[in-house]
């Protein structure tokens, strides 16, 4: 069975320059989308990578698990952004800011629905959104 999931990778300073995504790839024969990036600054350099992963489910079974003995911490991108509902006012501020489409607006009551599973962690929604009720923790 083909699997797609959306992923967090934090990698620990000593992995930073090794083709950790690449052995995903070859040795598991997953496909990826890489959806955000970052390198912090010395000396604590440390990547962040949000990718999409797509494969066969035992494959990717053993590309998480190549993942964690090598030394990644790695989370579910749906656990990482989350909107804060007793601050959401449903403005919509947030419908057309959204490259993916993850919010969209109910036609009949007018509150703004979020898909966690269109989100990329952008970080768009954050700063659009008036009462901050958008929030990502990573």
């Amino acid at each position: 069975m083909t699997v797609t999931k959306r992923v967090v990778l934090h990698f620990p300073r000593r992995l930073v320059e090794q083709p950790v995504i690449y052995r995903l790839v070859k040795d598991y024969n997953l496909e990826f989308n890489i959806l955000r990036a970052s390198i912090t600054a010395e000396p604590e350099e440390e990547g962040l990578l949000v990718l999409q992963l797509k494969g066969e489910q035992d494959e990717y079974d053993k590309g998480v698990k190549f993942l964690l003995k090598s030394g990644l911490k790695i989370q579910s991108l749906s656990q990482d952004v989350t909107r804060n509902e007793s601050r959401c006012t449903h403005c919509g501020a947030c419908v057309t800011i959204c490259p993916p489409g993850a919010f969209e607006p109910d036609p009949k009551t007018r509150q703004v629905r979020f898909d966690h599973e269109k989100c990329v962690a952008c970080g768009l929604c954050i700063k659009a959104c008036p009462p901050r009720a958008m929030e990502v923790h990573f």
